[in-house]
């Protein structure tokens, strides 16, 4: 962190970058406006891992929510299409907050887009167009810093459904199915610093509708189905091993006919649960992500009831129910924890 230096006028500079990595992340967009040497040093990827060395980032959830004053999702083509887009929940602060929308779809992301984490960063991917119910390839990447988006290069094919996992600051995708409903093998992974997609080889079945997940070092995608047998969700998963480029497939993960998508959890025994069958109260469109000692869960009872939010403790296990304010009392899709 050398290359910044005089941050505050007669400070060293060691102890001036330790007052401004405290800095929460909220006040990162106005703090870069001061001068050019701290809009350098807030932008710069190295200030984020010097930040996160000295643990000063939080975890916080980045959902894909129903918007306010919409309707709630009952089927695909109704009349008006319901509209969603990224909220924040912080669970320490038990603050929300909305995401200022996608400039190319400034009423509502892509239908079913998937979301995942870069170092910081939320990227959005894929999805249908809320107009033409068209998939998309779009690729857009969420600067908390500055707050803004910037499209990012397009997914090599359309792929809707898939899987996603975040390692090193690369994102991997896999399986889903393509624009003719085919369900797919097929795995890409996205470098977000460099904005390159690179193959990967082919998973050893084909999984739509699978779910992804990182555990440790290693890039899950669970369950799914092949193009023959749509509805009926495998119990196997496979897991990708970058040291020798191939997939490693393990049998009997899935114990359960529920769909995987935002529906994974870790237990402590180290087995992964389905968050639908942990508490009545989220069987229906139940949404869980890990944010290390603590996960967002949410989903309903039943079919169109109410949704109900919870943060689990990790050692506990412990549901401790939350209060959420209106503006976020929508439907949540998807999610994905982003440390910022």
């Amino acid at each position: 962190m050398t290359e910044f230096t005089q941050l505050i006028p007669q400070l060293p500079d060691d102890l001036a970058l330790e007052c401004l990595t405290r800095f929460h992340y909220s006040t990162h967009r106005v703090s870069a406006r001061v001068c050019r040497s701290w809009r350098k040093l807030f932008q710069s990827p190295h200030f984020y891992h010097h930040r996160k060395l000295a643990g000063h980032t939080r975890k916080v959830a980045c959902l894909v929510q129903l918007l306010p004053g919409r309707p709630e999702p009952k089927g695909l083509k109704q009349t008006p299409p319901p509209s969603y887009g990224v909220s924040i929940f912080d669970p320490v602060s038990g603050e929300w907050d909305w995401v200022d929308p996608v400039p190319k779809y400034p009423r509502g992301l892509p239908l079913f887009c998937q979301v995942s984490s870069s170092e910081g960063k939320l990227v959005v991917m894929g999805g249908w167009d809320p107009a033409s119910y068209e998939p998309v390839r779009d690729v857009f990447v969420y600067e908390f810093t500055t707050r803004e988006w910037r499209q990012g290069k397009d997914m090599p094919e359309s792929r809707s459904f898939f899987a996603a996992g975040e390692i090193d600051g690369k994102i991997f995708v896999s399986g889903g199915h393509d624009e003719n409903k085919n369900a797919l093998s097929t795995a890409r992974v996205y470098d977000v610093r460099n904005d390159e997609w690179t193959q990967l080889t082919h998973m050893s079945q084909e999984r739509d509708e699978c779910e992804g997940l990182v555990i440790g070092s290693r890039f899950w995608v669970v369950s799914g189905y092949r193009t023959e047998s749509q509805g009926n969700f495998d119990t196997s998963a496979e897991w990708y091993d970058p040291d020798s480029g191939e997939w490693r497939r393990v049998e009997n993960v899935w114990g359960t006919s529920r769909c995987p998508r935002s529906n994974i959890g870790v237990g402590k025994d180290g087995k992964l649960i389905c968050w639908a069958d942990s508490v009545s109260e989220v069987r229906v469109g139940s949404c869980g992500i890990e944010m290390d000692s603590r996960t967002y869960l949410s989903g309903s009872g039943c079919q169109g009831g109410r949704q109900e939010f919870f943060v689990v403790e990790g050692q506990s296990g412990k549901m401790n129910k939350i209060e959420v304010p209106q503006e976020f009392d929508g439907f949540v899709q998807s999610g994905c924890c982003v440390e910022v």
